[in-house]
């Protein structure tokens, strides 16, 4: 069954499938995880995508680990 990423709720625990949306609501769990100031680029969102087994909480966390306290990709 594909994954509705409108509507799922989103935990650190959720499996990025091969459905994976950067949606509204994806945005609003990352800002919840990394803060407001969270914003995804190009590369970084080929690496949500890229087809290694990742959760939601790896993304968070590799966000805060490449971003966190730098200046925020456009």
């Amino acid at each position: 069954m594909k994954t509705d990423w409108h509507s799922l709720d989103i935990s650190r625990t959720t499996v990025v499938d091969k459905d994976y949306k950067n949606t509204q609501n994806v945005r609003r769990f990352l800002s919840a995880e990394c803060g407001a100031d969270c914003k995804l680029d190009r590369n970084f969102m080929a690496w949500i995508i890229n087809g290694e087994h990742k959760t939601m909480g790896d993304v968070a966390d590799e966000w805060k680990r490449l971003y966190a306290g730098s200046v925020k990709p456009v």
